[in-house]
């Protein structure tokens, strides 16, 4: 299997979901704006988003992968196709408890994560009405979720990698078509949430089935393979949840703020996720299956060498994405959500948790690739006890930010950036301590070529700037055409020092155990 294409693969799709998701939030923004109903929607979509990353794509894909892929190795189809029907029994019966305590507990759930909005009933209540019609996501997604996992494992990265797009999708037609039909409007994009899952799950499906891995779910506690899920899940779920409730704490800061805070952030943290998704996530779906795979054949040396080039690929691209991201904030967030309710002041104000963010991207992607190295040594207390120290950094960061040095919501996105930097630092530490990651030769020139070239990408975004008309001038076409023209300057300029200093594609070229 060739990494390299594996990962254009995910990061294109990666990308196509994450520009359907631009769409997604510019109509959003567009017919809602940044005020009580976007506010409540941004609390109700990410309570059981946050669930789904600890219970899917967080502990259950850091226990069960490895897992699965040593089922695979060892044992063969067979013995992993029943692993897989006992563990997808278990967390079906657990997930639906789970959401049908989210939908009663609704009201708890939203005074706990926002308390800011107790003060405000129609707030309140609008937030807890959406909780209960978006809490049923959980199980949709993480069964999906679920799908996905088998699939990497069996190195069918594209379709997970395309199943984020149909939740856009159905987003995008609920608000252009189905909103009229609510009361009041904004719950159209609760119902897209519940209807976007349901789509992601089917999908795969078929896929699934090609395999030969689509099974019907049974329950049997006393297979050793689930127990063995169980024991990794414990504390990988202690660790994803540290990272989770530092992202509700965030949250509670927020709704104590101005009103339109918490919409700045999302806004803000969905530009973010442009690079977060089509690098640090692809990276890490790639690598985790990679690298569980070359543990359990016990090739240490291999294991090492693929670390070394998921690192040099994440500088490589994160970089310049750090760079242009602060440089072009301003375009970015006028060109894509300043129409119609979403005024210039909410720009400048998403704007501002931009830049904040983009201190902290490549310590964000850099912890994306250094934990799945654990996660495929079934090592998850490892990053649990990494992830505490940076819970505490970033509350006592938001603390900081937020009384001592009034940041605001752009101090908030800070904490975040900086404390991701201190994570992936001390996970470094622990694989270089423990012998298990040592770096390839040439990191030395290879940092000092981006560095070249990162000057010139600056450069030349700052200078074709400079002569281009105010931002808030003209169409939604003719923003979007200046802000496609930069980009386009950034790479170019990016790329052609790369080239002109001797980096040649298949310098990043590898291939992997299958």
């Amino acid at each position: 299997m060739n990494l390299l294409k594996s990962l254009a693969a995910v990061s294109s799709m990666t990308m196509l979901s994450r520009v359907l998701g631009f769409v997604r939030d510019t109509i959003i923004a567009r017919i809602f704006g940044a005020g009580v109903a976007s506010d409540a929607f941004v609390v109700a979509f990410k309570l059981p988003n946050l669930l789904r990353r600890i219970f899917a794509e967080g502990a259950f894909s850091q226990a069960f992968v490895p897992i699965l892929a040593e089922y695979k190795t060892q044992q063969g189809d067979e013995a992993a196709r029943t692993f897989v029907a006992y563990v997808s029994g278990l967390l079906t019966l657990v997930l639906a408890v789970i959401t049908l305590l989210g939908i009663i507990a609704a009201p708890w759930i939203v005074w706990v994560s926002a308390p800011g909005f107790a003060d405000e009933a129609e707030r309140f209540a609008l937030t807890t009405d959406l909780l209960r019609i978006t809490f049923p996501y959980i199980l949709l997604i993480s069964l999906s979720s679920l799908v996905g996992a088998v699939l990497n494992t069996w190195n069918r990265f594209s379709v997970p990698a395309f199943v984020p797009t149909l939740l856009n999708i159905s987003m995008i037609v609920f608000a252009l078509f189905l909103t009229p039909y609510f009361d009041p409007p904004i719950m159209a994009l609760g119902w897209a949430v519940l209807a976007g899952g349901l789509l992601q799950l089917l999908y795969q499906l078929p896929h699934l089935k090609k395999i030969g891995m689509l099974v019907l779910p049974r329950l049997n506690l006393r297979d050793s393979g689930v127990w063995r899920v169980l024991k990794q899940m414990g504390p990988a779920i202690f660790g994803v949840s540290v990272s989770q409730i530092s992202l509700i704490i965030n949250t509670v800061f927020a709704s104590f703020l101005v009103a339109g805070s918490v919409s700045w952030m999302y806004y803000a943290d969905r530009l973010m996720e442009l690079p977060a998704g089509v690098l640090g996530v692809a990276l890490g779906t790639i690598l985790l299956p990679a690298l569980s795979k070359t543990y359990s054949a016990a090739n240490r040396e291999e294991y090492s060498k693929l670390l070394d080039w998921g690192l040099r690929l994440c500088f490589l691209l994160v970089l310049p994405s750090a760079v242009a991201l602060a440089i072009l904030a301003e375009p970015l967030t006028v060109a894509l959500f300043q129409y119609g309710k979403f005024s210039a002041h909410d720009a400048l104000m998403t704007q501002q948790a931009l830049i904040a963010y983009s201190v902290g991207l490549l310590g964000i992607i850099l912890v994306k690739i250094l934990a799945p190295g654990f996660y495929a040594q079934q090592n998850i207390k490892t990053p649990v006890r990494i992830a505490l120290i940076t819970l505490v950094v970033t509350q006592a960061l938001n603390l900081l930010f937020v009384f001592v040095i009034p940041l605001a919501h752009a101090g908030l996105a800070l904490a975040i950036g900086l404390a991701a930097c201190l994570n992936a630092g001390l996970l470094y530490w622990r694989l270089r301590k423990a012998d298990m990651f040592k770096p390839q030769a040439g990191w030395l020139k290879f940092m000092l070529k981006l560095a070249l070239a990162l000057v010139a990408m600056a450069a030349a975004l700052l200078l074709v700037m400079h002569y281009l008309p105010a931002w808030s001038d003209g169409t939604m076409f003719w923003r979007l055409l200046r802000l496609g023209a930069l980009v386009v300057v950034g790479a170019l300029s990016y790329f052609a020092v790369l080239l002109l200093l001797g980096m040649r594609l298949r310098d990043f070229a590898r291939r992997a155990v299958l």
